[in-house]
């Protein structure tokens, strides 16, 4: 009885807080997220600083519907390419700040950018996601939006079960950034809203939704809340929204429902995957919809009235069962769009022993015997997962492996994941797949990126240490080589942990992470008066 006494107790505070009505919100400025003991006993860098080196190589293409490359979404662009065309950290006596967001909780992962530079994000609390406006330099709080509570956050208070949270990609965690600097995101309640931040006469901010799209006709949302702690029918969230290039709004839910948003009519046309789940996002070319399912991969054309129709469908190997370090049984990936004219599209599969990572021609036309490009293993045997996208740029892929973690309370104690990051090319004349080299960094959950203006990647890694001691580093690496150049530890404890969101930079060339209790900034001694 006295071991749960302190669940019971914490489930109760977070009950209450859930309950709480916020009142207008002011900017506030940023308080620091509080270091665990024993990050003065680790180093604070490790490495030195890089040298620029630009990839040569062209961009995705800019999506008419979305804010620039780099700024608009999660996975950067609407290609899924993980990649930005700013200049990350070089390493040169870096400087981490960081904005807590709540007592528990607060993680803020997407991270966006209007049109002047400011840092729009979505953080989730235990009462809530909140979108967030915040001064890039600062972190100071701008404005703030209160969404509704997750179902999956009232069932980890109610049950004691908090591993449900890390295992819910709906509410808002996907959101996209459009040309107009406004939100697009679909809530717990299955409505999908566009929301804008303006500026009032006395030079405070607020957001203001706009439009408001209703999709509980469509989709069933009998859901866990307070006011319905017992349902009986079936909770089928949205899990991501993107729009097409005629300016449709698509979204998918958890439980396979593919649909579309006419903006100007708001006519809706939806179709089911039977028996198929959608964890991840997806991505968007000028001719196509490419959505991974925990069975298959797809190509989705809208009809003319919207309705969704598959171009194409491959399945992959599923494997047997849920990995450590994946969300559900499929594919962790939102797909990569990428080559001349985004003619590839890449996820990786969920094979029993070795993860592979799967290349395939696009298109309705292609046939089935050539579709297929390569399928590359990665990683030992009986340890390999990955549950983020991939990098992608010209004809090379970046994958990394998460196998080994849950949540923040995983890697307690010094503990560590097995890790690795391989780099793979598609060879020139599309014949197969090549591997250009591998890494032991341990990456456990975050999505990495690439600064294509100076050749690095990033990734959030963890180490195991023998004191147990839980540090945290942004880590950049060689793109060409898989080499490490430095280490900047950003914090110690499980208020560090990533869990799962990613690294973004921003316009400015500051690096960004979501963490669990809020998000962390990381920039350059050049930059930090800038």
């Amino acid at each position: 009885m006295c071991r749960r006494a302190p669940g019971r107790a914490l489930a109760l505070v977070l009950a209450l807080s859930a309950c709480t009505v916020a009142g207008p919100v002011t900017a506030a400025r940023a308080d620091e997220i509080p270091k665990a003991p024993g990050h003065r006993l680790v180093s604070a860098y490790e490495g030195a600083p890089a040298t620029a080196r630009p990839v040569p190589g062209t961009p995705p293409p800019q999506h008419p519907y979305l804010a620039p490359n780099g700024r608009s979404g999660m996975h950067a662009d609407a290609a899924g390419s993980g990649t930005h065309p700013y200049p990350g950290p070089l390493g040169d006596d870096p400087a981490v700040t960081s904005e807590r967001i709540a007592p528990l909780g607060g993680e803020c992962a997407t991270a966006t950018f209007d049109s002047a530079g400011r840092l729009v994000t979505v953080c989730g609390t235990f009462s809530g996601f909140l979108l967030k406006l915040l001064d890039p330099r600062t972190l100071d709080t701008l404005a703030e939006y209160r969404l509704p509570q997750r179902s999956s956050t009232v069932e980890a208070i109610t049950r004691l079960d908090f591993s449900r949270i890390f295992k819910d990609t709906s509410g808002g965690a996907y959101f996209y950034l459009d040309d107009r600097d406004r939100v697009v995101l679909a809530d717990s309640r299955g409505h999908v809203l566009r929301i804008a931040h303006r500026q009032l006469a006395d030079g405070t901010w607020r957001f203001e939704a706009d439009d408001d799209w209703d999709l509980t006709p469509y989709v069933p949302h009998d859901c866990v809340s307070w006011t319905n702690l017992f349902p009986s029918g079936v909770c089928d969230p949205v899990t991501s929204v993107m729009p097409d290039w005629q300016g449709r709004i698509w979204w998918v839910t958890r439980l396979g429902r593919v649909g579309t948003i006419d903006p100007e009519t708001s006519v809706v046309r939806t179709v089911r995957l039977e028996g198929e789940e959608i964890q991840n996002s997806f991505s968007v070319a000028e001719d196509e919809v490419s959505i991974v399912s925990d069975h298959a991969l797809y190509g989705f054309r809208a009809d003319a009235d919207g309705t969704p129709r598959v171009q194409w469908r491959r399945t992959y190997d599923r494997g047997t069962g849920t990995k450590p370090g994946s969300v559900n049984q499929g594919s962790g990936t939102t797909p990569d769009l990428f080559g001349e004219r985004d003619r590839y599209v890449a996820i990786t599969d969920n094979a029993d022993d070795r993860m592979n990572v799967l290349v395939l021609r696009r298109g309705a036309d292609v046939p089935a015997g050539r579709r297929l490009v390569c399928e590359v293993p990665v990683f030992g045997p009986g340890a390999s997962t990955t549950d983020n996208s991939l990098i992608s740029w010209g004809n090379s892929l970046i994958v990394e492996n998460n196998f080994g973690y849950e949540n923040p309370g995983s890697l307690t104690f010094g503990r560590s994941v097995v890790g690795g990051v391989t780099r793979i090319d598609v060879r020139e004349d599309g014949s197969g797949c090549d591997v250009v080299w591998e890494s032991d960094i341990r990456s456990p959950s975050t999505v990495p990126k690439l600064s294509t203006a100076n050749g690095l990647l990033y990734f959030y890694e963890k180490k195991p240490h023998r004191l147990g001691i839980d540090a945290w580093y942004v880590t950049a690496v060689d793109f060409r080589t898989g080499e490490r150049r430095w280490s900047r530890l950003t914090g110690t404890g499980p208020l560090y942990d990533n869990n799962w969101a990613p690294l973004t930079i921003g316009p400015d060339g500051t690096l960004y992470a979501g963490v669990f209790n809020g998000i962390l900034a990381v920039r350059d001694r050049d930059r930090r008066d800038g």
